[in-house]
């Protein structure tokens, strides 16, 4: 651990235990060496005990609660069960008659966290608490080793519950002092999703190992991409496609011990890329999750390929790959045009992007459910295997997910591909310790300083020193 030690805060921050995530939520570092939780002052109300609240960025965890959590009352909860979506946008129900509220605050710009810091500073005096809350890679080390996570020793998750999930996932998120406090129910190794059809008028072949074999090194991605653009179509739909490959394997974690940040060779590598690709018309000049970009994954795209980890096929691209989605039991099964005409390989450099966690807020009234939500919602080999066969999320028990690699599992959205064989064989490899409690801001800041020299409005320089100001206007303890 002494890697993740490393990029952790100071005890100041814990030394202010009541106040930790906002005293040091400017700079996403409330961490330390020293991780007791908060003394809770005061107890939940009766609806407070008889509520689960859950702090959320997006519906992702909602919809996979309601389908696969046996707890979960359909029936009260008003959800259609064979087309998987609730009715109406009332409360969600536990069959032990409890209430569900899900907390749902947008991730982008430190919003999400933001909010969930106010509350989890006010946990302590308040009646209704905070009972879960989830959390990404890019900032998990901010909570675990705060005071408002709770060891999930305490509250009954073991060592067996937890034995087959990837390595990586409890390594994020075990804190300094050596206890777990957060699970995923995934695992997010990183592919390059194509179109095949290009890849037939271009490189001859949509064939997984043959084009993987056209794009195994960065060299050989620009000639590819050379080609791309003589034949009419754009290797990259915009700036930030292929951030994630370069950033995952950086040599140095973005900030060093003395709190000084560190723009690692690889991050300049990802910069003279874009660059020659915008300059050279081999990508459109978009943005992630922005329309023109969502466009350029469906029928009308000229784009030859995406970079996405394991949420990002099932989740996104496959949602906007669909001009109209035609309902076939509650599934989106063909869409008009472009269904079935993406595959996956590795591409030039293995990578892996995101990944959701569950914490237990301290002070939670409610711990037994969430241990049980835990319990069967990550830890489950049978759920853990049904999640992955109905909705191609790749998940984070290696027992059911090696043994749908071994079997003659296939995606039809992917043209039958079995590519979760390909997430198996990469995903034992990923390693966390270059995380640092700041990534979220930090990624963020680079990507959008630097964007206005890949549009000719700044030089490297300039947009360089863009991104240091406004890193440091976030994070004002972290210095140059």
């Amino acid at each position: 651990m002494t890697k993740l030690k490393r990029v952790l805060c100071g005890t100041m921050c814990l030394a202010m235990a009541g106040s930790m995530l906002t005293a040091c939520g400017d700079d996403s570092s409330s961490s330390g060496t020293n991780v007791a939780e908060v003394p809770q002052k005061k107890e939940g109300n009766e609806e407070s005990k008889n509520t689960i609240k859950i702090y959320v960025w997006n519906q992702e965890f909602q919809g996979l609660f309601r389908r696969y959590y046996p707890e979960y009352d359909a029936v009260k909860s008003n959800y259609d069960t064979e087309k998987h979506e609730k009715k109406d946008t009332g409360d969600d129900f536990l069959k032990d008659g409890k209430k569900v509220v899900w907390v749902v605050n947008d991730n982008q710009g430190n919003n999400y966290q933001d909010k969930l810091d106010a509350a989890l500073k006010a946990q302590a005096d308040s009646e209704d608490k905070v009972d879960m809350f989830l959390i990404e890679a890019d900032y998990a080390l901010k909570y675990v080793n705060s005071g408002y996570t709770k060891d999930l020793s305490k509250i009954g998750i073991t060592d067996t519950d937890t034995a087959q999930m990837y390595d990586y996932t409890k390594q994020v998120a075990t804190s300094e002092d050596g206890t777990l406090r957060a699970v995923s129910w995934q695992a997010t190794p990183g592919l390059f999703a194509y179109r095949r059809d290009i890849a037939k008028d271009v490189l001859g072949t949509d064939d997984p190992a043959e084009v993987q074999a056209a794009l195994s090194d960065w060299t050989k991605f620009d000639e590819v991409a050379a080609k791309m653009n003589e034949k009419g179509y754009k290797m990259l739909s915009g700036f930030d496609d292929s951030y994630r490959v370069f950033s995952n394997n950086v040599s140095k974690p973005w900030v060093d011990e003395n709190k000084k940040i560190v723009v690692d060779d690889a991050l300049m590598q990802w910069v003279d890329q874009t660059k020659n690709y915008t300059d050279k018309g081999y990508n459109n000049k978009t943005s992630l999750w922005t329309d023109p970009w969502a466009a350029d994954q469906g029928p009308t795209g000229k784009v030859f390929g995406f970079f996405y980890s394991t949420w990002g096929i099932n989740f996104t691209l496959k949602k906007n790959s669909l001009e109209t989605p035609v309902d076939k039991g509650g599934e989106e099964k063909v869409g008009n045009g472009i269904y079935g005409q993406y595959a996956v390989c590795e591409g030039p450099a293995a990578y892996f992007w995101g990944g959701t966690w569950l914490c237990c807020a301290a002070g939670s009234d409610n711990e037994d459910t969430v241990a049980d939500i835990m319990k069967k919602m990550t830890c489950d080999k049978d759920i853990a295997t049904q999640i992955t066969k109905d909705t191609q999320d790749y998940t984070n028990n290696k027992e059911a997910m090696d043994a749908l690699a071994a079997s003659d599992y296939a995606s039809d959205f992917l043209g039958g591909q079995n590519h979760i064989a390909l997430f198996a064989s990469t995903a034992p490899n990923i390693k966390m310790d270059k995380t640092t409690a700041y990534d979220q801001g930090l990624n963020e800041a680079f990507q959008d300083a630097f964007k206005d020299y890949f549009n000719g409005n700044a030089t490297k320089d300039e947009a360089l020193e863009n991104f240091y100001k406004a890193a440091l206007e976030k994070y004002p303890t972290l210095s140059k």
